[in-house]
């Protein structure tokens, strides 16, 4: 038992008290205030965000890095908080008033046909967990995800997430047939594509930098036929959100797998980049996407 996850424990418990008994706008106004504590306090993450900006093109100004990086973490608190309340106030009959829509009409048309398995693609941009809420109100949801490293703080927020028809399945998880039951039984297997890889990877360009990238949603489109689609939901407004959704990605197998993985990860990723181009103070950079393999 390491006395970090019992602080960090603490101080969730602490965090989730306060923004279930706050009013709205004040546990918001907290939350980012939070976000702008961990800026200050969290060197490693806060020189890690401004790296990633400037290598990324997206702000080589270190001004404007760290402008964007300051705002960036902001958000991440206060999507910790409008998760929490999007679950509680947002609900099938009233989800139309918060979110606000931008999907291509096949798209849509997938995620709204009953008994097509759907993979839905993202990055950690926007609210994911509203995505997939709001997605879940449509057909039910699958949710990859893995584990956090202080089991504490995992199993408290596992207990807080939203459950009926969006549910959440281990990433490293032995049965690796539960993807294709997901699809099969028409559901939507949402998957995030944006964190650094360390098996079963490609190493493809991310704004320009070589990135070791996942492949199972070109793995799974190729073996399944399920369609693909790019989405993410972008904040607005304070528990406002319009949620996009590119046109659905069809690919046929040629016979080289690895040239049609790449194919398809190479489309997604620039669905991913445009995205975050749009919005950057809503994407995290303080994760280490470029690392060297050995890493």
């Amino acid at each position: 038992m390491r006395p970090r996850y019992i602080a960090e424990w603490i101080g969730l418990r602490a965090a989730l008290f306060l923004a279930d008994r706050l009013p709205r706008r004040a546990a918001t106004a907290l939350a980012a205030g939070a976000g702008s504590l961990w800026y200050a306090l969290d060197r490693a993450r806060r020189r890690t965000a401004l790296e990633n900006l400037r290598r990324s093109g997206v702000a080589p100004d270190p001004r404007a890095a760290a402008r964007i990086a300051r705002a960036s973490f902001r958000h991440f608190g206060v999507l910790a908080v409008e998760s929490l309340q999007a679950s509680r106030c947002i609900d099938a009959s009233n989800w139309r008033r918060h979110v606000g829509l931008d999907a291509h009409p096949a798209a849509w048309e997938l995620l709204t046909a009953p008994g097509q398995g759907v993979i839905l693609v993202s990055g950690h941009l926007g609210n994911w967990e509203v995505a997939a809420q709001i997605v879940s109100y449509l057909k039910p949801v699958v949710g990859v995800t893995r584990n956090m490293n202080n089991p504490y703080t995992d199993r408290l927020i596992r207990a807080r997430k939203t459950r009926d028809r969006f549910t959440l399945t281990p990433k490293h998880d032995a049965d690796a047939l539960r993807f294709l039951s997901v699809l099969r039984q028409g559901s939507v297997l949402a998957l995030l594509i944006d964190q650094y890889a360390r098996s079963r990877a490609l190493t493809l360009p991310f704004f320009g930098i070589p990135a070791a990238t996942h492949t199972s949603p070109a793995l799974l489109h190729l073996v399944t036929g399920a369609p693909l689609c790019f989405g993410y939901c972008l904040r607005t407004a304070p528990l406002s959100y319009r949620f996009h959704a590119a046109a659905p990605i069809r690919e046929r197998r040629s016979g080289n797998r690895e040239a049609d993985v790449r194919r398809i990860l190479e489309r997604l990723t620039r669905e991913l980049e445009t995205a975050i181009r749009a919005a950057p103070e809503q994407y995290l950079w303080a994760h280490r996407r470029w690392r060297a393999p050995e890493t």
